[in-house]
């Protein structure tokens, strides 16, 4: 809107503020020095409650926590706070009709978690809250598709140091990400295959606990040498993921091959076009290393 009798450029204007309060689960009940409460965190009544292992809790209300990398004022995050206010009721009513319910919670996919009963979280010695919904098991599952996965290792000698160092930690975040209905298997490639356990050679596993804590295990024997052939690992991961599909076990849904690697000298449209054209059923993905742009694949 402009005003009358002013030149644009002198026109008053508004600007959009954020003005909607949370209880975030933080902040809440925290005073500055002057004895005001912190923005975000005002009084928030919690009483120890027999039912939740005697935690001060508040059974009216849920509360919000935001991962310390996040602002917790972005407006996509206040929005989403704003409008998921109303499980609040959701939550209460779930809880006259079944006491034996313990906890709920909703978590979002631009990182704020909202919990009921609502409960005061605690930073580490480093002020630090490092849980973020979206790297639980139950938020992955929910938010994905079941997968086939071949995560690819280039161990050749230009990976030495901490570029495999870099690359053994990357496999292992991967990991993370896969739940109980993902198949998946590690291949290390040079000039020659190693798959990371031997006795798997040619198949996937489930990925649960016990096969992911395995293969870790196994990530510290793999070394760096010799000549990185990554036509050869594309073969092998395309043909396995194929066979596996044709068995009916598996995911039976979504597939791909994760390429973790400092750098590839080819596109291998070659490989792409025999096993991937033009369906493109499996996708193919490769992770920075050091920052650095890799070679880019169709998908």
């Amino acid at each position: 809107m402009l005003t009358a009798g002013l030149k644009k450029e002198d026109q008053p204007y508004c600007r959009l503020e954020v003005i909607y309060e949370y209880f975030n689960a933080v902040l809440i009940n925290e005073r500055d020095e002057e004895g005001n409460y912190l923005e975000l965190g005002k009084e928030f009544i919690l009483v120890p409650n027999d039912h939740f292992n005697n935690l001060p809790v508040n059974i009216s209300l849920s509360d919000v926590q935001v991962p310390t990398n996040m602002y917790n004022k972005d407006p996509a995050i206040v929005n989403g706070v704003y409008w998921s206010e109303s499980l609040n009721k959701v939550f209460v009513d779930n809880f006259d009709r079944d006491p034996s319910l313990i906890w709920q919670y909703f978590g979002s996919a631009k990182g704020f978690f909202r919990q009921y009963p609502g409960i005061k979280w605690e930073p580490d010695e480093n002020g630090v809250i490092a849980f973020d919904c979206r790297n639980r098991k139950w938020y992955i599952q929910a938010a994905t598709s079941p997968k086939d996965v071949v995560i690819l290792v280039d161990v050749s000698g230009s990976m030495k140091g901490l570029r495999l160092t870099i690359a053994k930690q990357t496999v292992s975040s991967i990991l993370d990400t896969l739940g109980d209905d993902d198949f998946f298997n590690i291949i290390a490639y040079n000039e020659e295959l190693h798959y990371v356990e031997p006795c798997l050679n040619g198949t996937l596993v489930q990925a649960d606990r016990a096969n992911k804590e395995h293969f870790r295990e196994h990530l510290d024997k793999l070394f760096a040498k010799g000549i990185g052939m990554l036509d050869i690992a594309l073969n092998e991961a395309f043909n396995m993921l194929n066979e596996f599909n044709h068995t009916g076990q598996g995911s039976i849904c979504s597939q791909a091959i994760m390429l973790i690697t400092d750098g590839a000298v080819d596109t291998y449209d070659t490989i792409f076009a025999k096993y991937n054209w033009p369906d493109r059923k499996v996708s193919v993905l490769s992770p920075l290393l050091n920052g650095k742009p890799k070679a880019s694949y169709p998908i």
